[in-house]
């Protein structure tokens, strides 16, 4: 036996959202302010720092005095197409590009 008031009380009783209210309530304006803060605090920074590096490696020539990842500081002898023959001490030792992560300026002296 089917109870026609029982399920027009339930189906009265649920208010209807209005359409400003769904949104608010829904998931995807979170999602897109994550989204937005991600995107300023990890990939625009990282994006920068790569673009500053390749603009350095770009510039690299012999003589530069250079640190390389593992924090050797050595002066360049010559430069290819992918690695880097460097001089520390008396050393010569031969490395990848990517590996050198900065130039030192002549002018300022390294820290120590």
């Amino acid at each position: 036996m089917h109870n026609n008031y029982t399920v027009g009380i339930l189906a009265d009783a649920a208010p209807s959202p209005t359409s400003s209210q769904s949104i608010m309530n829904s998931p995807i304006p979170m999602m897109v302010l994550f989204g937005v803060i991600f995107y300023f605090i990890l990939i625009r920074p990282q994006q920068k720092r790569a673009k500053e590096q390749r603009k350095m490696l770009e510039t690299l020539k012999s003589g530069d005095e250079v640190i390389t990842a593992a924090g050797i500081v050595a002066t360049v002898i010559t430069v290819k197409e992918k690695t880097v023959m460097l001089r520390s001490s008396d050393a010569k030792l031969e490395v990848t590009k990517e590996s050198v992560t900065a130039i030192i300026d002549a002018s300022t002296p390294a820290k120590a």
